[in-house]
């Protein structure tokens, strides 16, 4: 029977309401803060870029912010949120002073949904404003006003502040991770110079912009000293390495555009044009480019954002009084960098040898890449290594920050999983044994060796990054020497030609628990011994306890608990001190006694029962 389409069938939500039922549409996906671009950092970003429109408009140089699982807080010293306004700016839809262009000339927050998303989304959501001499506090849960206080003098100096409790209900097991918050400060710090920000007692500052963030990011010595070049509401730096790919940084009024949009595309299109004019040669764009780190920061009135979490920039490339972003990025960098190049004649013949190097290294390697192309497509039709989902990330769908696939060890190991996977977000790549150590080889062993070549096409990055098919490249092996000697050659491939996978935050960890204890009421996994021995409390002494040995013997119906919403995943994060050339050194290198202890010191080791 078809349910009546009536006036009883249309429904009203409150805003809390509308935002709680579909966070997804104001922060994109929730998460449990594995990822970089998970829901609670969305959170955090949305309260600090308030403070930053302040620091940016030229009031407060100073940021006080704290992070734990237990509260998050944010203290500014700009001007104060005018005290009558403080319920509405947080709690009504559409309200703010970025609406005001001559208030708020070049913010990032411009729709006044932001911090309404934030309330709506936390346990506590406090807001003070302290404003010549008097302060206002409202507390908020979930949205809903639990107090508001009444206006009382103060000796604070001007400024907001704002602290929130992130809804476990909606981040379920969530925790922040401290690289990803200490990240995330760096580069407010790079792209504010002068702004100084201190969180959970470090102190961030940048005193030279982007060229402080290359220098920070790099992983050895460049090839040249950064190239830093500055204009009206436009700052880029760039250098080339020895590394294979692009690494890109990109920055519209200080958000962090991680999928990029119309200004790096059109930064990427200005630097081969400015350098084929001004060697006079038309090199290919991919011999430019290759090995290049570059970042990119823009500042626009009223830019257009492809989605509320706004990490890539859908600007038109022209409006209505005339050029906007497109010609902008491209007139400064066709005119600062032919400036550049020929006051610095030393960096321009580098420049030279870098890309001549790189286009002797694809001619070698374009017979066999021919071959490896041709080989790929006959197996493509029916590829027995790769089973597909659905949803893809460089395709349009409202989920594509779900896509995800498992590259797993033996036959046993990726039945279980592909039986057990959501078809429509979770693909398998199976290996049929140890790959290849890449270890100091060239990319030509990429075309040579067959699962290596399918594997780069089933991810679809061999051009770029921007064709990446899944979000989330998740290595799932076994958890004993094998496995994780499997696991180290598969980081060191990714490491060695694809870095770009490692530094945005593609590539995880499945974490597979090592035991289950039951009795006949309760099922628990435990991923650790101290999950064990809580496990086994819980059960009493009719506990039944099961050691996994390997992913193979763990059956399809109970793999589905591990990969689905409660699904861990250890992210493989690069720090400062890391660089990629360290790591692949110690790693993969020939220091092997060295390497095997790392294995067997990072492996769970079954201790004799008491």
């Amino acid at each position: 029977m078809t349910p009546n389409y009536d006036e009883g069938s249309i429904k009203t939500l409150d805003w809390q309401e509308h935002i709680r039922k579909r966070p997804g549409m104001y922060i994109g996906k929730l998460g449990d803060g594995t990822a970089s671009d998970d829901g609670i950092y969305v959170l955090l970003k949305e309260v600090l870029d308030n403070s930053i429109d302040e620091f940016m408009m030229g009031f407060g140089k100073k940021i006080e912010v704290k992070v734990s699982n237990e509260l998050v807080s944010v203290r500014d010293y700009g001007r104060g949120i005018p005290l009558g306004k403080l319920k509405d700016v947080a709690s009504k839809m559409n309200t703010g002073a970025k609406y005001d262009s001559e208030v708020f000339k070049k913010s990032v927050g411009l729709n006044g949904v932001g911090i309404k998303a934030v309330n709506a989304l936390s346990t506590t959501f406090n807001i003070k404003a302290f404003r010549e001499g008097q302060v206002k506090e409202i507390i908020f849960s979930m949205g809903q006003v639990v107090e508001e206080k009444e206006v009382t003098t103060t000796e604070q100096p001007n400024g907001t502040e704002v602290s929130f409790v992130p809804d476990g209900d909606i981040f379920r097991n969530y925790r922040f991770r401290a690289d990803y918050v200490e990240n995330m400060m760096k580069n407010y710090s790079f792209l504010n110079a002068g702004l100084v920000i201190y969180c959970n007692g470090e102190r961030y500052q940048s005193k030279n912009g982007l060229k402080d963030l290359l220098e920070e990011n790099l992983d050895s010595e460049p090839l040249y000293p950064v190239i830093h070049l500055k204009g009206e509401d436009i700052e880029l730096a760039l250098t080339h390495g020895n590394q294979y790919g692009e690494d890109y940084y990109s920055f519209v009024n200080g958000q962090h555009t991680t999928q990029g949009g119309t200004h790096l595309v059109a930064f990427r299109e200005a630097i081969v044009k400015t350098i084929r004019d001004f060697y006079k040669k038309d090199f290919d764009p991919s011999d430019i480019r290759a090995s290049i780190i570059a970042a990119i920061s823009i500042k626009v009135e009223e830019p257009v954002f492809e989605s509320q979490t706004k990490t890539k920039l859908g600007s038109r490339d022209i409006g209505p009084d005339g050029p906007t972003v497109r010609n902008h990025v491209v007139n400064f960098v066709s005119k600062e960098l032919d400036n550049y190049l020929h006051k610095n004649g030393d960096v321009a013949e580098v420049l030279l040898r870098r890309i001549q190097e790189s286009e002797r290294e694809r001619k070698a390697i374009s017979g066999i890449k021919k071959l490896a192309k041709q080989r790929a497509k006959k197996v493509s039709l029916h590829n027995r290594k790769l089973r597909d989902c659905r949803v893809h990330f460089n395709s349009t769908k409202d989920n594509k920050a779900e896509s995800s696939i498992f590259i797993t060890e033996g036959d046993s190991a990726s039945g279980s999983i592909t039986k057990s996977r959501d078809v429509n977000t979770q693909a398998v790549f199976s290996l049929k044994g140890k790959p290849l150590n890449t270890f100091g080889l060239t990319k030509k062993v990429v075309y040579e060796n067959e699962e290596f070549n399918l594997l780069q096409a089933a991810l679809n990055i061999e051009e770029s990054m921007d064709d990446l098919r899944y979000n989330k490249v998740i290595i799932a092996t076994d958890a004993d020497v094998d496995g994780m000697h499997i696991r180290l050659l598969l980081i060191t491939f990714f490491l060695q030609f694809f870095p770009e996978v490692v530094k945005k935050g593609h590539l995880y960890i499945l974490q597979t628990p090592l035991f289950r204890v039951r009795n006949k009421k309760k099922t628990f996994y435990c991923y650790s011994d101290e999950e064990r021995v809580s496990a086994i409390a819980e059960c009493g002494k009719a506990a039944e306890i099961t050691r996994f040995k390997g992913l193979g013997e763990i059956s399809p119906d109970e793999f589905k608990n591990f990969i689905g919403p409660d699904i861990r995943l250890e992210p493989v994060l690069m720090k400062k001190h890391e660089s990629v050339s360290q790591m692949l050194e110690f790693y993969m290198g020939k220091n092997t006694p060295e390497r095997q202890e790392f294995i067997i010191g990072n492996l769970y080791v079954e201790k004799d029962e008491v």
